[in-house]
């Protein structure tokens, strides 16, 4: 029989049933409730039963989570099903024989491990952590019960204590600090890093941080002033409305990064801050029809100051303003720039005006006294951005404004997070001494 890598040593025994006072017991029951641990009275091991098609299993109280054979067998993570270094699947899905069913399981404090049929002579067995089947469980769907990071909702009053870290933190070894920012920005939407020299080298190495810079009609790491140099209202010493960039782009740009290095001759320029999630979740509120209008309706969006560039999303009607989760319904993604919106010729006559009055509620929360976070930018102190969630603007300027930063895409940005979360969350840190002790950290929840 051929075992998982780390599970060798397990000992299958027979599928005894026990049952407890007040348990009803399913149809087709072949779980069982394993032996007392070393603490009396206490029992570590869920419940579970397996039929002709399904795995069930008692993850929490009064809560049946269900496991298709098929599902559970081409979701092996043994070595031999799924490569421990690459992390991609091995198992051939297609060979997978419809109706597949176990011919022996074990349940223990750990997981639940199944012993499957086999065309060679050797049977496979495959394990399956308990905590890795409850982060995965699909029958029923979870419900949106936590993420690794809370996120905080703000207003106006976020000027009381704004998210803030050092550079001197950020840069140095170990990536403790840099693990903060990026889970400062995952939190707020937002995090300001103080103690950077104002010049574009120190800034332009605090973007590599997280990851590559994105590169864009703007150039790779960008200096801007109001010269009119791209054909952009960015540079100009106009007032700008809260807005997110690279609408027109079928993937916005992620994280954006502002450095300003000085400010000569004039005043001015006030960053203008507003969270997008916020604003959604009082729009949800106070005018459901208008958010589920903005959750549908997509907005066409465009780019073409510069005489080489016409840039639309694909497809090019474009994104509804408010972007979901498809399973969870959890919102993802706030897209909106009024003045890159393009024509809108896609609205069906009954959805025009119900559109517009939607913007307009949008528009009204958007500008309230309790939504805007206004903030006076000083050289030697970086503004980061969720470009997916806040929306930024600035007031009108005059003298000679001199702007660095850069773009890093929403992958790049998630990725750094990801690794350094499993570095340093202590939920996931089981699993990282799990390889630290020459086991392959197969088990990542993102797998």
């Amino acid at each position: 029989m051929q075992l998982c890598p780390g599970e060798k040593d397990a000992k299958l025994r027979g599928s005894k049933v026990s049952y407890t006072g007040g348990f009803t017991r399913p149809n087709h029951f072949s779980g069982f409730v394993p032996q007392a641990s070393s603490n009396p009275g206490q029992n570590n091991t869920p419940i579970f039963s397996v039929d002709d098609s399904k795995v069930s299993v008692l993850l929490s109280p009064q809560n049946w989570s269900h496991f298709h054979h098929v599902w559970l067998r081409d979701h092996c993570r043994c070595a031999n099903c799924f490569h421990p270094v690459t992390k991609q699947r091995l198992v051939n899905t297609f060979q997978i024989p419809r109706g597949i069913k176990p011919i022996h399981h074990h349940a223990s404090t750990e997981g639940l491990e199944i012993v499957w049929p086999s065309p060679s002579t050797e049977r496979h067995s495959s394990f399956y952590p308990w905590s890795w089947l409850r982060e995965h469980a699909y029958d029923p769907l979870p419900q949106l019960e936590h993420r690794a990071t809370e996120r905080v909702l703000w207003g106006s009053k976020i000027a009381r204590s704004p998210p803030t870290i050092t550079y001197e933190e950020v840069m140095e070894k170990g990536d403790a600090g840099l693990y903060k920012w990026l889970s400062t920005i995952d939190r707020f939407g937002f995090c300001f890093v103080s103690g950077v020299t104002p010049t574009t080298e120190a800034t332009e190495r605090l973007c590599e941080r997280i990851g590559f810079i994105r590169e864009t009609q703007y150039g790779k790491f960008w200096e801007f002033t109001a010269d009119l140099a791209k054909g952009d209202t960015a540079y100009t010493n106009m007032a700008l409305g809260a807005h997110t960039d690279t609408t027109y782009f079928t993937d916005p740009c992620g994280i954006q990064i502002f450095h300003l290095l000085s400010h000569t001759d004039g005043s001015g320029g006030t960053t203008l801050l507003v969270d997008g999630f916020y604003v959604a979740s009082l729009l949800k509120e106070l005018h459901p029809e208008h958010y589920d209008i903005l959750s549908r309706v997509p907005t066409p969006s465009h780019a073409s100051g510069e005489p080489t560039a016409r840039y639309r999303p694909s497809p090019p009607s474009g994104y509804p303003t408010l972007q979901h989760d498809i399973i969870t319904g959890e919102l993802t993604q706030v897209r909106w720039n009024n003045d890159d919106r393009s024509v809108m010729s896609h609205l069906n006559l009954e959805v025009v005006e119900k559109w517009y009055d939607a913007v307009r509620a949008w528009h009204r929360l958007l500008v309230s006294p309790d939504s805007e976070y206004w903030a006076q930018l000083v050289p030697g102190t970086v503004l980061s951005i969720n470009n997916h969630r806040v929306l930024h603007g600035r007031s009108k300027f005059d003298g000679k404004r001199r702007v660095c930063g850069a773009y890093i895409g929403m992958d790049e940005y998630r990725s750094k997070l990801a690794v350094l979360r499993e570095k340093f969350d202590p939920c996931l840190q089981a699993l990282g001494d799990q390889a630290a002790h020459g086991r392959q950290n197969v088990r990542n929840p993102i797998l």
